[in-house]
């Protein structure tokens, strides 16, 4: 089983007390978004989860306890832009922290275990491409050796999410030719630098420039981390331009304290604030309670390792 922690929210920067309690609690629990009353239990013990995927915007609050996981596998998706706080309101200063940060991160597991984010991508008149492209480059050459991958992703707008905030912002969606020509002048900057990038759950095909289509659940990257094949299908509960495989995520939506403006997890501020208000990091289950008394029914989650055991014969 490969678990995200989290798509949802950011868990390294806010919920990093609750994760290691349920690390060694050895569970967590999970709602069904689907089905409000559905909870899943989740276990997270080192012979049933392959791989952890976390995914943050500051792991410093995680950092000095990473040995809790020595019994674990696990990769960081660590995104970096070079927004300011118009846009990525409560981040901390990204030159004095969040890049030694990054840098600290890649020393402690690996530069192949940090993919460094740079999404989404949203152009307006303060943040025009020339500016993305300095920004990228800066950042780059603060990362050299530091990651082997640059993922990069055009904003989406969604009307039930972040289109009032952007329209705020006066920010579109790109048309492929401005994505495109936008690209191909990343290439060399990130090549300069070490990196390949990778688009994240794009329909244009940037493959011509070298650019791949990414998985963040990614089960070449995990294979490579574990050291062993993997039995794992297309998470299918993603969009058809996602090629993530399935992976169980514990967080919760509408609990991130980061406040950016593009972000399509975290609908309003005020139910942002509700839900943190009811962090309790001993709780099973993130920003949130059980009440069995108003229905709410645990399940256990099927979990099994992913690993493929079956013993092949090279002939030739």
């Amino acid at each position: 089983m490969i678990i995200s922690a989290s798509r949802k929210t950011d868990i390294p920067a806010f919920f990093s007390e609750w994760f290691f309690n349920r690390i060694s609690e050895g569970y967590a629990l999970s709602r069904n978004p689907m089905n409000a009353h559905q909870i899943s239990r989740i276990p997270l013990t080192p012979g049933v989860v392959d791989c952890i995927v976390f995914w943050t915007k500051n792991p410093g609050p995680m950092m000095d306890r990473l040995d809790e996981l020595k019994d674990f596998k696990y990769y960081f998706q660590f995104t970096l832009t070079g927004y300011g706080r118009d846009l990525e309101m409560n981040l901390p200063d990204k030159k004095k922290v969040l890049i030694p940060a990054f840098q600290k991160l890649a020393d402690k597991i690996g530069p192949e275990k940090v993919i460094w984010r740079y999404d989404p991508i949203a152009f307006n008149d303060v943040y025009t491409p020339e500016y993305h492209l300095s920004a990228y480059r800066q950042i780059a050459e603060a990362l050299k050796g530091c990651t082997e991958k640059s993922v990069i992703s055009f904003v989406d707008i969604y009307k039930s999410k972040n289109k009032t905030a952007l329209d705020e912002m006066k920010i579109t969606e790109s048309s492929e030719e401005t994505m495109y020509s936008f690209a191909s002048q990343l290439v060399d900057i990130a090549s300069a630098n070490g990196m390949k990038i990778a688009t994240c759950a794009e329909r244009i095909d940037l493959a011509p420039l070298g650019i791949e289509h990414n998985c963040c659940i990614d089960k070449a990257l995990i294979e490579r981390i574990v050291g062993a094949n993997l039995k794992v299908r297309k998470d299918a509960s993603q969009r058809e331009e996602c090629g993530c495989v399935a992976s169980r995520d514990i967080g919760t939506y509408n609990s991130c304290l980061h406040g950016c403006r593009y972000c399509y997890a975290n609908f309003k501020p005020e139910t942002v604030k509700a839900t943190y208000a009811l962090y309790d990091p001993k709780s099973p289950i993130l920003c949130d309670s059980v009440d069995e008394g108003s229905g709410d029914s645990i399940i256990m989650a099927k979990a099994e390792s992913l690993i493929d055991k079956q013993i092949r014969l090279d002939i030739e």
